[in-house]
């Protein structure tokens, strides 16, 4: 839960199972209708209804289709219940003119009842009447959005010309410099301070640190001090890993531990100026495992549990799962052999070799073996869109789109893997180059652990794509696996030959 005094809003973020989260919303729903009169509502930050907006967001072990499905049934049955409006938005809209919250939201609570009387706003679900205590609701499926504010001694005006710089709309219809960013300028009385409030509808197309860095661009030119940031909610952990790596990159750092990255992402910026930035509360992936490691279960499990795990009469986990531990094995030993390499004086010359090529296996080790559990996983996953009920005609839809979505999911869990070994051969020859030879063996092992890797992925890959009916989709994914299969048997000789020749 998080509470904003100024804007007079509160964020709830829970995660289950799609039906807990189905009823959870609608008890929610049920005490805002209850608790919030919106004829005395104000704050700083737009709505259109005491319940404004509920999107159902993939974080684990279901696809977009799943999250659909929720936000029509939730959509269903709050309007059956509360006969209030209820608008789809994101991936679940049907309209195109209402696709965005706020193509929704125009004209806000104050504007609903005129625009409820024209047709091209009827609700989706819901009487297109107006409920003066409640307003009407947004909901829909869509990826995980950041709630992220910059903070500036500045005034609201200052604030809100930044953001109209840097959201994507723009202003007087020109576009502005972000894609995926909506921007606005805000006054927090409580801090003293303004905000550029940012929603970042997807983090992989516009990363946090570049939202950051361009609102301080901005301020510098305006002579405006940047005070640090702040996170809404939750956040995934891939933005703050990738902010980390651009501030490293940026100022020449040398960091390899994961916590070690975390706390120079929350540092630069500046996460803790509002209140402690606590990662084990914030950061998703935490709260799901209880505050511990994201390992999944299988990759906590000790070798020997692994190995029995593997050898049960069971169908997972299997090939995929330990071809991607071999793989993990594989870039560990590569990591191994980089780190004896550096910081002795006999090889003190490779040192910003190895400076370079150790975060790149060192990472990879990790990054691979998060294949060993996405791999089960993508096949329970399957299994389970097997199971969705097929009773009627919207049901039978969504079931073949998730069994479709769950075949896709499993040949590219193997593909992705055998894409990642793919990005270590020129570095792994790079190290048979310069490594010392003492610890030839360990590479020679680990170049043919990767390629171990990429061949079990092609056998999966090969394996699964039976099952798809889309045959434009299998004929470029069979092109790609058997160029990557290609491509590791040759890196793997050349790098056992380059060996080979300096013994």
């Amino acid at each position: 839960m998080d509470a904003g005094e100024s804007t007079n809003r509160t964020v709830y973020t829970f995660v289950g199972s799609p039906e807990a989260v189905v009823e959870g919303a609608l008890e929610g729903a049920k005490v805002a209708y209850s608790l919030i009169d919106m004829r005395k509502h104000t704050g700083e930050h737009k709505r259109l209804g005491a319940l404004d907006v509920c999107p159902f967001i993939p974080v684990q072990g279901v696809e977009m289709e799943e999250c659909i499905y929720c936000a029509r049934k939730f959509a269903e049955r709050l309007a059956a219940q509360l006969h209030v409006p209820v608008y789809l938005y994101g991936y679940a809209s049907v309209q195109d003119h209402r696709i965005t919250v706020p193509q929704i939201r125009s004209g806000e609570y104050e504007g609903l009842e005129e625009k409820l009387r024209h047709p091209e706003w009827k609700p989706d679900f819901g009487p297109a009447k107006f409920v003066p205590n409640y307003g009407a609701t947004m909901t829909g499926a869509r990826k995980f959005l950041i709630a992220y504010n910059v903070n500036l001694i500045s005034t609201k005006e200052q604030a809100h010309k930044i953001a109209l710089n840097i959201r994507e709309q723009g202003r007087d219809g020109k576009p502005g410099r972000l894609k995926q960013v909506q921007a606005a300028g805000w006054y927090l009385k409580e801090a003293n301070m303004s905000q550029v409030t940012i929603n970042l509808l997807d983090y992989e197309v516009t990363p946090l640190h570049t939202v950051f860095e361009e609102v301080s661009k901005d301020a510098r030119e305006l002579t405006l001090p940047v005070v640090g940031s702040q996170i809404v909610g939750l956040i995934p952990l891939k933005p703050l890993m990738t902010a980390a790596e651009f501030y490293i990159k940026k100022e020449s750092l040398f960091v390899l531990e994961d916590d070690q990255k975390i706390n120079l992402a929350i540092n630069r910026l500046g996460l803790n100026s509002l209140g402690p930035f606590n990662p084990q509360e914030r950061i998703i992936e935490y709260v799901i495992n209880d505050g511990a490691s994201c390992i999944g279960p299988l990759m906590s499990l000790s070798l020997n549990d692994f190995v029995k795990s593997v050898g049960d009469r069971t169908t997972a986990p299997g090939g995929g799962s330990v071809a991607a531990a071999v793989a993990s094995l594989g870039a560990a030993l590569g990591s191994m052999v980089a780190k004896l390499s550096y910081g002795k004086k006999s090889v003190e010359a490779n040192d910003p070799i190895m400076r370079r090529l150790i975060p790149i296996f060192h990472d990879s080790m990790k990054t691979l073996g998060t294949f060993v559990d996405a791999d089960t996983n993508a096949y329970q996953d399957y299994l389970m869109a097997m199971k969705l009920p097929k009773e009627t005609p919207e049901e039978i839809a969504v079931r073949e789109a998730a069994v479709e979505a769950g075949i896709k999911n499993a040949i590219c869990v193997p593909l992705n893997l055998a894409r990642q070994i793919s990005l270590l051969w020129t570095p792994a020859l790079e190290l048979a180059s310069n490594i010392n030879m003492s610890s030839c063996s360990d590479l020679e092992v680990g170049a043919n652990c990767l390629r171990l890797g990429t061949l079990s992925a092609f056998y999966n890959v090969k394996t699964n794509i039976k099952d798809s009916n889309d045959e434009t989709f299998c004929e470029k994914i069979r092109k790609e696996i058997d160029k990557l299969l290609t491509e590791s048997e040759e890196k793997c000789r050349e790098i056992l030959l380059v060996l080979d020749k300096r013994k």
